[in-house]
């Protein structure tokens, strides 16, 4: 599917990498179960979350691991049909490599009070199929192609994500701002082929691109289109 500004593909995955809230579904002897999770995304996409083992929905994807997580955008309207939602089926598995944490924990700094309870696991949604919901009768189906970024894109952003940051956090603190559009400081906490987040404290605000980027070129021009952007609307 065309990553275009108007392809599904692209309309679900900046609603996934910009959800701050999301609805877990699970099952437990054939009973559904939905409950309040707080979510972010992996570079290729990978739904995170941090539960807690003594949570109903933990127990739930402990016995059954198939699971369907749900994030919604804005209403265009007093109708709340009218908002975007993209829906994910995957397997809920738990991700032991503290760099997602930490990437977890980027998104929801006001986390950290319970970063490290025993209690407290990360896990790991690789989408395997969706729907969004565009709107009112505005509906698509998913496969885990249309989600899935292209490999390559992900390892190449993932390897220049940290010197980037620090260039930008370190060098640029003006041109954080703008793009943040926002006074005080902010630093970009995270990068990936579809966008960067920014934080200030415990703010964390999501940074689409025009596009998906396939290197940290592209990445370094959509940034400067930004800022390009953010000057022209401050004059």
């Amino acid at each position: 599917m065309s990553e275009t500004e108007d392809s599904p593909a692209w309309q679900a995955r900046k609603l996934l990498r910009s959800a701050r809230a999301a609805t877990l579904a699970t099952a437990t002897d054939g009973q559904p179960f939905a409950s309040l999770v707080t979510p972010a995304c992996a570079g290729d996409l990978s739904v995170l979350v941090f539960l807690s083992q003594l949570s109903e929905h933990t127990r739930h994807l402990r016995d059954e691991p198939r699971c369907a997580i749900m994030v919604t955008g804005q209403p265009t309207s007093a109708n709340p049909q009218t908002a975007p939602r993209v829906t994910v089926t995957g397997i809920a598995e738990i991700e032991p490599d503290p760099a997602f944490k930490a990437r977890w924990l980027a998104i929801h700094p006001y986390a950290q009070l319970y970063a490290e309870f025993t209690d407290f696991a990360l896990y790991r949604i690789r989408p395997l199929a969706g729907s969004l919901i565009g709107g009112f009768a505005r509906a698509h189906r998913l496969r885990e192609a249309d989600l899935t970024p292209d490999q390559a894109a992900v390892a190449s952003i993932a390897e220049a994500e940290a010197s980037i940051m620090a260039h930008c956090n370190d060098d640029h603190a003006v041109a954080m701002s703008l793009i943040a559009g926002g006074g005080g400081e902010w630093r970009m906490v995270t990068a990936d082929v579809d966008g960067c987040d920014v934080a200030q404290g415990e703010i964390v605000k999501r940074i689409n691109w025009s596009a998906p980027v396939s290197d940290a070129s592209g990445l370094r021009n959509e940034l400067v289109q930004c800022t390009r952007h953010a000057r022209a609307a401050t004059k």
